[in-house]
This record gives structure tokens, C-alpha cells and sequence, in this order.
């Protein structure tokens, strides 16, 4: 019997992801968008450079929630315990 690898955790995924564009939501309506720079362990986080704050909304005819405003912010830093999801977006 071969021994399998654990599977890859949290950090594992989003290193592998630095350098891309993504977008971390907060709260249904609230969320960030940016360049993934560095993840951290201690404390539990990922920084986002050029990073955007943006507004999102949804309604009944369209309930998957859309980016409807966003404001430029430098660079951010978003500790993990407070992110509900993390989207990679991709570049068209």
C-alpha cells in the first residue's frame, strides 16, 4: 500500500495562487478585490496589492450578488477568520 499526501490545506491553495487577481467577500455585501501578494500564518491572513473595496448586490431576478461600486485602496491586509469566500478571477 502506497501512503497518500494529505490533503493540501488552505495556505497550500492560496500560495499557489499569488500573483493572481482575486476577490475576498466579507459579507454578502461587502467585499475585496485585488492582486494576492503573500498569505501568513501567523496571524492568519493574505495581503492584496493595487486592492479595490467593492460593493455587491443582489435581488430577486438576480440572485447571484454583483460588483456594483468600487474604491481604490493601496495595499490590504485581510485576516482569514473574517473572509466568507475567496474567488480567483480570470483575466479575459
Amino acid at each position: 500500500m502506497s501512503k497518500a499526501d494529505p490533503p493540501p490545506t488552505v495556505f497550500h491553495i492560496l500560495e499557489r495562487n499569488i500573483g493572481r487577481r482575486i476577490i475576498a467577500i466579507l459579507d454578502p455585501s461587502y467585499g475585496f478585490e485585488g492582486t494576492l501578494a503573500a498569505v501568513t500564518l501567523e496571524p492568519p491572513g493574505i495581503w492584496l496589492s493595487d486592492a479595490e473595496v467593492v460593493t455587491l448586490r443582489s435581488t430577486i431576478a438576480q440572485p447571484v450578488p454583483q460588483v456594483v461600486s468600487k474604491e481604490q485602496r493601496s495595499e490590504v491586509f485581510i485576516n482569514l477568520s473574517s473572509v466568507q469566500r475567496i474567488e480567483v478571477l480570470h483575466e479575459t
